[in-house]
């Protein structure tokens, strides 16, 4: 398993040998510092944690800073864990960049999805609205009915309501890479990916 973090850049368009044009997203991936290596016998379980552009020390604490001395590093401003990841011969300290991957690998993309604020049912659920007909004149992007009356008496949790939407991690699978650019850090992946521009995502091979 292979994994990166990266930082979303925008989207574009990408045109094949065979013509046809397809939307890409840009993703600048790494370089990331391997800042720390578990192992079954020591931590238990397998997993390798990366950190991502370079923080002051004046913004980090005294623990983080103490943490990154350990891989022989600056303070970075995000870390993430990967799980059974393989890195071979590469130790604490040494960087990952975009050139794990290469054409043709399909990859998972995690971020945060935008936050969209308090939206209604049909925007936060895809309710298809109320009838615009037969007199009914307002009510139309209304939920309806929540529950019965006298039997249960409540409202059970996880009824879909108007509220709060976005702003959670969200994943989008089995993404291909059609570009990769490794003096630039770039690599673009078919389709589109969770979160605005400038988002943090991670990237994530299974294969």
């Amino acid at each position: 398993m292979r994994g990166l973090i990266g930082q979303k850049l925008g989207m574009t368009q990408f045109w094949r040998e065979d013509g046809r044009v397809i939307p890409v997203t840009v993703i600048q991936g790494g370089p990331c510092v391997i800042t720390q290596i578990k192992t079954e016998e020591r931590d238990g379980y397998s997993s390798v944690q990366l950190g991502y552009k370079d923080k002051k020390e004046s913004r980090a604490t005294k623990a983080a800073i103490g943490h990154f001395q350990k891989a022989n590093t600056s303070p970075k401003y995000l870390v993430h864990e990967f799980r059974d990841m393989n890195v071979g011969d590469k130790k604490e300290g040494d960087a990952l960049d975009v050139d794990l991957f290469t054409v043709g690998d399909l990859v998972t993309v995690s971020g945060t999805s935008k936050g969209r604020g308090f939206t209604g049912v049909m925007k936060r659920h895809n309710f298809s609205g109320g009838r615009a007909s037969h007199g009914k004149s307002d009510q139309l992007r209304a939920g309806g009915s929540i529950g019965a009356s006298s039997d249960p008496s409540r409202v059970f949790p996880g009824q879909k309501m108007a509220g709060r939407s976005g702003g959670k991690k969200s994943s989008v699978r089995n993404l291909e890479i059609v570009a990769v650019d490794v003096a630039n850090h770039i690599v673009m992946v078919k389709g589109a990916v969770p979160g605005p521009n400038k988002g943090f995502v991670q990237l994530l091979d299974r294969g």
